[in-house]
């Protein structure tokens, strides 16, 4: 049974050391490319944390919101500023920025 706690154990904190890593690259992504627009809501971008600027957005789907990150989209250049992310860094920053904070 302590073996089992103890591997249980690992395993969560491992998960957590993951994610927060995650969190922190996507913070980085978001500081280099996206916090320009989104922090302040330059050339009508959607507030980052503003749910209700996101909701409309969001009804669209993942893959509708990521076409329009790859593509630009209105004053937004085609990657959002951030040529470096793949897809899932893309999903993961529209995540973060929509989410309400």
């Amino acid at each position: 049974m302590k073996k089992l706690l103890l591997a249980v154990s690992v395993m969560v904190m491992g998960s957590a050391s993951f994610v927060v890593q995650a969190d922190e690259a996507v913070e980085a992504n978001y500081n280099k490319s996206c916090v320009f627009c989104h922090a302040t809501g330059a050339a009508n971008a959607p507030k980052t944390g503003d749910a209700a600027q996101w909701a409309p957005r969001m009804e669209k789907g993942m893959d509708v919101m990521v076409e329009s990150v790859q593509k630009g989209l209105n004053g937004m250049p085609p990657t959002g500023m951030c040529a470096d992310c793949s897809v899932d860094d893309i999903k993961a920053l529209i995540e973060y920025m929509a989410a309400p904070q």
